[in-house]
């Protein structure tokens, strides 16, 4: 055990009832959303503000605990698994919306914010924060893995719209990166190398972020295509003519299948587009223009609208429902996501050599994914009690981010590398591996801050 009798004395005195030692509770907090089994911490700290988050990496750093951030959970790669035991900190109740400043379009927020709570927050306001990942996720934890989601085609990832963060580092010491400035020059970019570290550099404690004005109008549709080559060539020329889409995201046949079966909708079971576009009322209806007809150039038809606010809410509840529906497949089995993302002239061929793959592979595995920026998900659904079902599902894995490599891609568009994608992070970024574990050693010399994640 790497929690002592005198962490353990000195970590309830500063936090009383909420530091829990019971198994079901810890046991909760050793696993996310991901196909990797539960590795419990030995403790889990229920943490409210950023001076106890700051005590508690203290206290931690003096006597050589490993810590572990938790927000919602709902990480796809084993961030949140305890691979060395130690104390995982909560952070799900630091929910406060500190300061919402109108005029600069900026917020400050505690990391235990969901971006839902944010939205209803900024309604009023006429603003909105767009990163969407699907999840319920808390900011804190979308910023650790970079996350993005169905708007970044448009608004960008966590990385493009995070100003500033205030992080706790492994010895304890809380600091400021960035300021509520737009640009600025000023020395070595440390909020964007906490964006993405996955908790293995320092803990977030509060971040500052950009907000966008609701667009005056908005409007959703579907697009059914008869093959996968025709959908995505349709995206691929959508993003070459430059049209400002909020939305383009792709599912295939299967992954209908399973939509219309989970959310007990009636949708084509073809390869579909599903689109959104928001702006004045004149650009919206141009780009519905542009996109009707690139659609009619490629195949596509049956385009299915949904302009009301509870039409397009429920068409994107159908869609962020991808994943448990694909699991509903076979009711039972565990799933392993995984995501890649390449340059837009070469998904065509990723998506087709990937479908390829999976035409010879005994297990289900849908694809959806956020095609307007390159990148997509498969959701491979097998029997973890199968040795060979799961040798299979690493095997689509592997294959899939190698051939995501070949294609000068990346191995993980928004998922992160966690435990799942350290092998081939070291093929993605070779020498630059080296040069982030000596990162990583200068910050948290002691192995401390999330161990067991991003290297092998």
């Amino acid at each position: 055990m790497s929690l002592s009798p005198a962490a353990l004395s000195d970590l309830s005195a500063l936090l009383g009832e909420r530091l829990a030692l019971s198994q079901a509770v810890r046991d909760h907090h050793g696993h996310g959303e991901s196909w990797h089994g539960v590795q419990a911490p030995e403790a889990v700290a229920f943490v409210k503000t950023a001076e106890e988050a700051q005590a508690v990496v203290a206290l931690c750093a003096a006597h050589g605990v490993p810590m572990v951030p938790f927000g919602a959970g709902s990480s796809m790669e084993g961030q949140v698994q305890a691979t060395a035991g130690g104390l995982c900190l909560d952070m799900s109740a630091m929910t406060a919306i500190l300061a919402v400043r109108p005029e600069d379009m900026d917020c400050t927020v505690q990391p235990g914010v969901t971006r839902q709570q944010l939205n209803e927050h900024l309604r009023a306001q006429g603003l909105f924060f767009p990163i969407d990942p699907g999840a319920e996720a808390t900011l804190g934890g979308m910023a650790s893995t970079r996350a993005s989601g169905t708007n970044a085609v448009r608004y960008g990832t966590m990385r493009d719209v995070v100003l500033a963060l205030e992080v706790v580092l492994a010895d304890g010491r809380r600091l400021r990166t960035g300021s509520r400035a737009r640009k600025s020059a000023a020395g070595y970019d440390l909020t964007r190398l906490m964006i993405g570290a996955e908790g293995t550099l320092g803990l977030i404690t509060e971040l500052t972020l950009r907000l966008f004005p609701i667009p005056e109008k908005q409007a959703a549709a579907i697009c059914s295509f008869p093959s996968l080559e025709q959908a995505v060539a349709c995206v691929v020329a959508t993003a070459q003519c430059g049209v400002g889409m909020s939305r383009i995201e792709f599912a295939d046949r299967l992954q209908m299948r399973a939509i219309n079966a989970y959310s007990h909708t009636s949708f084509p079971e073809s390869p579909m587009l599903f689109l959104e576009f928001a702006g004045s009322a004149a650009a919206v209806e141009a780009e519905i223009a542009t996109v009707r007809a690139l659609a009619d150039e490629h195949g596509g038809g049956g385009f299915a609208w949904a302009e009301s606010e509870e039409d397009r809410r429920a068409l994107w509840k159908a869609r962020h429902s991808a994943a448990y529906a694909a699991l509903a497949l076979r009711p039972g089995c565990k799933g392993l996501a995984t995501d890649v993302c390449v340059p837009i002239s070469r998904l065509v061929d990723c998506l087709v050599e990937t479908q390829r793959d999976l035409a010879t592979s005994p297990l289900p595995a849908p694809i959806a994914g956020h095609v307007g920026d390159g990148n997509f998900h498969l959701m491979i659904v097998f029997d973890p009690a199968d040795p060979a079902e799961v040798a299979e599902a690493k095997r689509l894995d592997d294959a899939l981010g190698r051939r995501a490599l070949a294609m000068e891609g990346t191995c993980t568009g928004e998922h992160g590398i966690g435990l799942g994608k350290r092998a081939l992070l070291a093929l993605e970024a070779g020498e630059g591996v080296d040069v982030m574990r000596q990162i990583k050693a200068a910050l948290d010399p002691k192995g401390l801050m999330n161990p067991g994640k991003i290297f092998l």
